[in-house]
């Protein structure tokens, strides 16, 4: 029998009650300071999506890291504040040891069929089979980083002792080394595999951490079905670094341009005091 997939693992969850879901931590998802946000994310949409109230597929989801996640169980409590006719909006909070350390919303809703466009335009790549995987790479340094097969197009992983760049901005091929269909919570959990913006602007690895992270999922389920364990072409920026904390934006995009999520997250960074 093949073992469960480390993703399938980390997000499988127990159910305690009707509202509350019960799981733990894995040290393959092992970020710098707790677990990987993007695994976070992926925990709470997955305790979502399987109450039996829910309606429709996840448009939104906000997760606000209010403090670390330390290693081991954890419960996550569910209420539906409010469901319309066709969305449903979600409040989420994940304990450990009566500690709440991650507070969610998320809206959930039906998709209908209505005329669509797209203004984003992706960014310009070569295809993922005309680049490989660099070194110094995120997987050098952090745990959950092994799982994924990343070729960056611009940006890499700028390594300890990298020289400060004018750009903040990284495209990049990813998908999930064992090629794991990917699903709304492999999607969430996607939208945060960029590293901080801050370390390309200042060169080197610099303390951060997300506080806020919104994700918005544009794809729907035919969509996401069509994909299966394709490459996805990633790309994030930063818009302004300022008081130790900056905004960092990103789009993750099919082969045949069809853009599958866009995010949002603030960053806390460690920077240098000014001078008086």
């Amino acid at each position: 029998m093949t073992p469960p997939h480390p993703f399938d693992n980390a997000i499988d969850l127990d159910t305690i009650d009707g509202n509350v879901r019960h799981g733990r931590t894995h040290p393959e998802w092992a970020n710098m300071v707790g677990p990987f946000g993007g695994i976070t994310a992926a925990v709470i949409l997955r305790a979502i999506e399987t109450h039996p109230d829910r309606i429709g597929e996840p448009l939104a989801l906000t997760v606000n890291f209010t403090a670390p996640i330390a290693d081991g169980d954890f419960d996550v409590s569910l209420r539906a504040a409010r469901t319309n006719r066709t969305n449903q909006h979600w409040i989420a909070e994940l304990n450990q040891d009566g500690a709440v350390t991650t507070i969610a919303t998320a809206v959930f809703g039906v998709r209908r069929d209505t005329s669509a466009s797209t203004e984003a335009h992706p960014p310009t790549a070569p295809p993922p089979e005309q680049l490989t995987p660099g070194s110094p790479g995120p997987g050098d340094f952090i745990a959950w980083a092994r799982l994924y097969d990343m070729r960056f197009v611009e940006g890499a992983f700028p390594g300890e002792h990298a020289p400060p760049k004018r750009s903040s901005t990284s495209t990049l091929w990813i998908r999930d080394n064992a090629q794991r269909p990917v699903d709304y919570p492999a999607l969430a959990a996607l939208c945060d595999i960029f590293y901080p913006r801050v370390f390309l602007r200042r060169g080197g690895i610099v303390p951060s951490g997300t506080i806020s992270l919104t994700t918005y999922f544009h794809a729907d389920q035919q969509q996401l079905d069509a994909l299966g364990g394709d490459y996805v072409l990633g790309t994030a920026r930063a818009n302004r670094l300022s008081g130790g904390y900056f905004d960092q934006s990103a789009q993750l995009w099919t082969r045949d341009r069809a853009l599958l999520a866009t995010s949002h997250q603030i960053v806390y960074f460690k920077g240098e005091r000014r001078q008086a």
